[in-house]
């Protein structure tokens, strides 16, 4: 079971990835893009039509390989980017697993002093 949390790196594949590709072909595609799959960091990609996301992570017994297929619709939000992937917060990707729009989501500050 994968646990996302705060800490968590997470990086977001910003251009479309052909989704016959397997766990192996994935796990070469970040290395292609500079990345140590091994290192625990989740890895995001979606299909060219918006309609899936692909998640990849590794926790030191074995790599996960989610796929979530939106029921209605396509994505409502996705980075563009010069940049082949992209750093995301925790808050953000669930905010992407709901199909909502991160940057119009009001979140708390991340860090409050307690008085």
């Amino acid at each position: 079971m994968i646990q996302i949390v705060p800490q968590m790196t997470i990086l977001l594949a910003t251009s479309p990835i052909d989704f016959r590709r397997g766990m192996d072909s994935l796990i070469s595609y970040c290395r292609d893009l500079a990345q140590e799959p091994f290192s625990g960091s989740l890895f995001i990609f979606r299909n060219r039509s918006g309609t899936s996301i692909k998640m990849l992570v590794y926790d030191s017994t074995g790599f996960y390989l989610i796929i979530k297929r939106f029921s209605e619709g396509r994505l409502k939000w996705w980075p563009s980017s010069n940049e082949a992937l992209t750093s995301l917060a925790a808050r953000e990707l669930y905010v992407i697993l709901y199909n909502g729009i991160p940057s119009s989501a009001q979140f708390a500050e991340p860090w409050r002093s307690l008085h």
